[in-house]
């Protein structure tokens, strides 16, 4: 039991909202990226939900779409040592060594949006 996070890259749809969508559906498209453990991305990923729309107080296997804008935030969050305290039950803790598995991440989800993809992000705990 913890904080499972995940990225997938998924058909590009103009007409699928950039929160909440289908989140079965997304096991039939590749998985990109797994964190386990890792609450201050998911604190910064739970912020894009909200600035998106999404309403669900737990942020738990909430989808939310990731963009090449977001991916510009996100870089500079982490290179700035910006990404927020995050706290939760089973969520573990952010030691600071993820970083260049983060950095890693993003290179792999440009490189999906830059294919045509869309990229989106849940977590289950």
């Amino acid at each position: 039991m913890g904080l499972d996070m995940y990225a997938h890259s998924m058909r590009k749809d103009e007409q699928r909202p950039p929160v909440d969508f289908d989140v079965n559906g997304l096991g039939k498209h590749p998985r990109i990226h797994y964190w386990r453990k890792h609450p201050n991305l998911h604190g910064w990923m739970a912020r894009l939900y909200y600035e998106k729309g999404g309403i669900d107080s737990d942020f738990n296997v909430n989808t939310v779409e990731i963009t090449s804008a977001d991916l510009d935030a996100l870089e500079r969050a982490i290179t700035d040592n910006l990404l927020p305290d995050t706290a939760g039950f089973f969520f573990g803790e952010t030691t600071g060594e993820e970083r260049d598995d983060d950095f890693e991440f993003i290179r792999k989800a440009r490189a999906e949006i830059d294919q045509g993809r869309a990229v989106a992000y849940y977590a289950w705990w």
